[in-house]
């Protein structure tokens, strides 16, 4: 039989079909073969290559793409960074269930994806990040330094507490990626500039002022006119968002509040004076030294020689001032640069240990009283230094700082009361987890209850952020647990069950139909307004004056408002906006137009005048700042560009469950 099948696919028709076969299985054979394994990306980017940017993605062509990928262990550490930096800025009103969502899942996989699209596209264009940058980088990371300059064994121990811990190796890539990530936008935001012609145009803008003539028309006549079913139901389904109830709550809770609690017995004269004894280095005044000095300032940027000049003028001035017979506060007066002690002969006080910068203070407590100083260099420059007098550090007695410590142990008596009350409370609920009721009653506490209540209207204690977070998380709701303690404040707490819960949801017309009606003839109203308006502006366009549309409405005259500036809230912030929207007028002509004010009244205007900002009002170094300002926000607005346009020469396939 195998002689049969050698001979059977011997020939020449046998080859061909077998060589037929191994053309597709060496394209996607293997890739196939590994597809079947778990695919633990959240994110694929597929890049064409360089010779051919519009090689269609389809096989066989594929096979000369560029294939990388953003694994789901790279997400969730950037994810959870992400998390602790919001935990970290937002505080009580960080919201973990929000944070949780698809929408912003997704924001933050579209950063790792941009940053992972411009590192692919730099790669292709050549650009390579050298060893030098590399460790400039790293030392210019305020972490790994001790005194402003890099220090190894910090660097070591940084990487090693980092989770997981990180070779030098190791973190020198991701650095190296890093850096190679952001120079492309990096590169394209910094060589955004603004020229001379568009900063002048810009500063007559923002400098300009306009006067106008406004005129308020009355406000719209109420509409009774009757709705139709049909009104009613069009209105309602093309705003079908304004009529839904939110996501309710209601819960039952016990409070733990040490201020209620019995208070305990004071302490006694035995107890007192054990923590007196335990903590006594807490009572000891610190030390006092009473200092003078004389301070030649070295201007910041100084070069080496006039550095230098400052130490020589210091050493000179010590040693006047160790001469026999020195008048130490008459040379202060006559020579040091400290404005505010030169008047008073260099007198500095009373100095306690954290007051003084460093070298000053490490000089001063090592001194002797009636000594002078070497002079001592800090970042204000050269001082000398004369200590007057020493006021040794005094231990404080038991009577002096009873009161102070019956008031310490007083309150920690009552958070260990309240702890201990708490934690009777969590065992009790512990063995009734599904309600609040039997704890409390056995604690002798009121069971309270609040609700329905929203994210947004709830009051009083559930009002707190901590509380929302609990009573609108899922375990709570599906469940039908009891919460931990939830801390309100120092010695305040609560316990909370849901008890009743309901989804967002549209309300039904029927429930709604009077808010409708009112909506319709609300909008009724607004638009015969509008098209009021809209001829009156047309009759201003004519010719007609603003005075003259007044009086033919008995209104009182328009108000006129000479040099508005913009932005300027005149009556209202969406007038001047609208006063600065309109063209300049024609000379001996005006520029009309109207805005709806915050209360649904129209405002009817004519600009007549127009004068632009005086670009030589600004100072230089005022407008050099806001030029480099406006340059920064053109240049980020070209990295948005510019990775938009990367992210459209790409393939991205989001893998949704990995998220």
């Amino acid at each position: 039989m195998l002689q049969k099948l050698r001979d059977k696919t011997s020939g020449w028709i046998a080859t061909v079909i077998l060589g037929l076969l191994i053309i597709p299985f060496a394209f996607v054979g293997i890739e196939q073969y590994l597809g079947q394994r778990t695919d633990n990306s959240v994110a694929k980017i597929d890049v064409p290559p360089t010779w051919w940017p519009s090689a269609p993605s389809f096989w066989p062509v594929s096979v000369f793409w560029q294939h990388d990928s953003i694994g789901i262990d790279e997400f969730r550490r950037t994810f959870e960074q992400a998390r602790q930096q919001q935990r970290a800025q937002q505080g009580e009103a960080f919201d973990a269930r929000a944070f949780e969502s698809v929408d912003n899942k997704r924001a933050i996989l579209d950063g790792l994806i941009d940053a992972r699209v411009q590192q692919l596209s730099a790669q292709q264009d050549g650009m390579v990040v050298s060893d030098a940058m590399v460790r400039k980088s790293i030392q210019e990371v305020p972490g790994f330094q001790v005194d402003g300059k890099f220090d190894y064994t910090r660097y070591k121990l940084a990487l090693a507490s980092q989770v997981p811990a990180l070779n030098e190796r190791q973190f020198e890539q991701q650095v190296r990626e890093g850096l190679q990530q952001s120079m492309m936008s990096m590169g394209v935001a910094a060589s955004n500039f603004v020229t001379t012609a568009e900063m002048d145009r810009l500063l007559q803008l923002m400098g300009e002022q306009r006067d106008a003539s406004v005129l308020p028309l009355p406000a719209p006549v109420a509409d009774t006119g009757a709705v139709t079913a049909a009104e009613i139901q069009k209105w309602y389904d093309g705003h079908a968002a304004q009529y839904r109830a939110p996501e309710a709550v209601a819960i039952e809770y016990v409070e733990i509040n040490s201020a209620t609690l019995p208070a305990p017995a004071p302490a006694d004269d035995a107890t007192l004076r054990q923590r007196y004894e335990q903590e006594k280095n807490r009572f000891i005044e610190a030390e006092q030294r009473l200092a003078s000095h004389i301070l030649v300032r070295v201007p910041e940027g100084a070069d080496a020689a006039a550095q230098k000049a400052a130490e020589q003028k210091a050493t000179q001035l010590a040693a006047q001032a160790k001469a026999p017979g020195a008048d130490f506060a008459a040379l202060a007066r006559a020579n040091s640069d400290d404005t505010g002690s030169q008047a008073v002969g260099g007198d500095l006080g009373w100095v306690s240990k954290g007051m003084m910068v460093g070298p000053f203070e490490n000089a001063l407590f090592a001194m002797k009283p009636g000594e002078i100083s070497a002079p001592v260099k800090s970042e204000f420059g050269w001082h000398v230094i004369q200590l007057r007098e020493l006021k040794s550090g005094a231990q404080e007695s038991f009577e002096q700082v009873r009161e102070a410590l019956a008031r310490e142990q007083a309150e920690a008596d009552r958070e260990r009361v309240a702890s201990e009350f708490s934690s009777r409370l969590v065992d009790l609920t512990l063995k009734n987890p599904s309600s609040l009721a039997p704890a409390a009653r056995e604690m002798n506490i009121p069971l309270q209850k609040a609700g329905p209540f929203s994210r947004t209207n709830a009051q009083g204690i559930v009002a707190n952020p901590a509380v929302i977070r609990a009573a609108f998380s899922d375990n709570l709701i599906q469940d039908g647990t009891i919460s931990d303690p939830i801390e309100l404040a120092p010695g305040h707490s609560v316990l909370i069950r849901v008890t009743a819960h309901t989804p967002e949801r549209a309300l039904p017309l029927a429930q709604v139909r009077d808010q409708v009606i009112a909506a319709v003839r609300a909008d009724r109203s607004a638009q015969a307004a509008r098209k009021d308006a809209d001829a009156l502006v047309a009759r201003l366009k004519g010719g007609e004056t603003l005075d003259a549309i007044a009086a033919s409405r008995q209104l009182p005259p328009p108000q006129v408002l000479p040099g508005i500036p913009r932005g300027a809230p005149v009556p209202e912030a969406s007038v001047a906006d609208a006063i600065f929207a309109v063209a300049a007028p024609d000379a001996g002509k005006v520029s009309p137009g109207q805005a709806q004010l915050s209360d649904g009244r129209i405002v009817l205007f004519a600009v007549s005048k127009v004068t632009p900002g005086d670009v030589a009002s600004m100072p230089a170094q005022q407008r050099e700042m806001l030029q480099q300002q406006i340059a920064r926000i053109g240049g980020s607005d070209d990295v948005r560009a510019l990775v938009s346009q990367l992210r459209k020469r790409v393939k991205v396939t989001v893998v949704e469950r990995n998220l």
